[in-house]
């Protein structure tokens, strides 16, 4: 007997480049082609994207879509975590050096560097719909991730103040993206203002639930935590934005490896966790698109690859195909509706 494959869903799947910054952006969108990938979720790094130059020179523009029309690429989403990520943060000191584009770091004063890279967030939104995007992705910064052991303590204000920088930094950010008709989806992650279930909860009451305010779904940074990824997706329904897949592994629970990482460094076998590529890891991916489906998104599955014991082009490769697996048709009636016709 014959089986005839199952049709998925019409769903993009794309890769983030990110961790691609390396790799010239005419050849990586010819490998993701080759891949199957459906499109990318373009990263403001590298030859990749440089927003002030999209945002200024239309030829620029114009060259990038080149690239992805040639190689049959789309993009519905563009990120721009690294700007950002210097928005909010305290302090500012050499790690942003070493991310930002040096239009942004400038002379490294601190408050002179958290201006412009607000003004880049503005940026991007603006670039975003040029390129047909209708969504950026990225990191927000925090000026209180510092404080996060609580000790030495920490009074209540100072975090209050927290939140309120961010709404202050944020809310004009908002305005031009809401002028551009984009959304921002926050990657809720370690170091930014939202990085587990009730620190989202608390950014978007910060932000007065502003409607082109999201999120981005990446379970990765979350799971390690001991955060309920699945129940996440049902908790923000309506604020899930845009969706990037990695994976993490978790060692045994007990004995020496804590969940902080000991500050050892990506593979190190004493590390309690560590990000894997997907498929190859702990997430309940299953249950997780399902989860997805039953709130009706049907945006893209960005794979963010991210792996310190795989070589990256076979698991870019490998992971475009694991993630169609789970994108079957959904069914259009109840499976019990043949019940009816007996």
């Amino acid at each position: 007997m014959t089986v005839t494959p199952q049709p998925t869903r019409q769903q993009p799947v794309t890769l983030f480049t990110g961790q691609w910054a390396d790799m010239p952006f005419e050849e990586l969108a010819g490998r993701a082609a080759d891949w199957g990938y459906d499109g990318l979720e373009i990263a403001a790094s590298g030859d990749h994207l440089d927003l002030q130059r999209a945002d200024e020179d239309d030829a620029y523009l114009a060259s990038r879509l080149e690239i992805l029309d040639r190689h049959g690429l789309k993009v519905w989403a563009i990120s721009n975590h690294l700007g950002g990520q210097a928005v909010c943060d305290d302090p500012i000191d050499f790690r942003h050096q070493g991310i930002l584009r040096p239009y942004i770091w400038g002379d490294g004063e601190a408050e002179g560097v958290r201006q412009r890279a607000a003004e880049d967030m503005k940026r991007s939104a603006r670039v975003a719909r040029k390129l047909g995007a209708d969504t950026v992705v990225g990191f927000t910064g925090s000026k209180i991730w510092q404080y996060v052991a609580m000790f030495p303590p920490v009074p209540g204000e100072v975090i209050d103040a927290g939140y309120q920088d961010f709404a202050d930094r944020w809310n004009p950010i908002m305005d031009v993206f809401d002028d551009e008709g984009v959304k921002f989806a926050l990657e809720v992650h370690p170091s930014e203002i939202a990085y587990d279930y009730w620190t989202t909860v608390r950014t978007l009451e910060a932000i007065g639930h502003r409607e082109s305010f999201g999120l981005n779904w990446d379970p990765s940074h979350m799971f390690w935590q001991g955060i309920d990824t699945v129940g996440f997706i049902s908790d923000f329904a309506d604020r899930i934005y845009h969706v990037d897949c990695k994976d993490t592994r978790l060692r045994p629970p007990m004995g020496r490896n804590g969940i902080l990482g000991s500050h050892l460094p990506w593979g190190d076998p004493r590390r309690r966790w560590d990000f894997v590529s997907t498929g190859h890891g702990d997430i309940p991916w299953e249950d997780a698109f399902r989860a997805l489906a039953h709130i009706g998104y049907d945006g893209p599955i960005s794979v963010e690859w991210e792996d310190a014991g795989m070589d990256r082009l076979h698991g870019a490769a490998e992971a475009v195909g694991k993630i169609r697996e789970l994108l079957w048709k959904r069914p259009e009636a109840s499976f019990d509706a043949a019940f009816s016709n007996q």
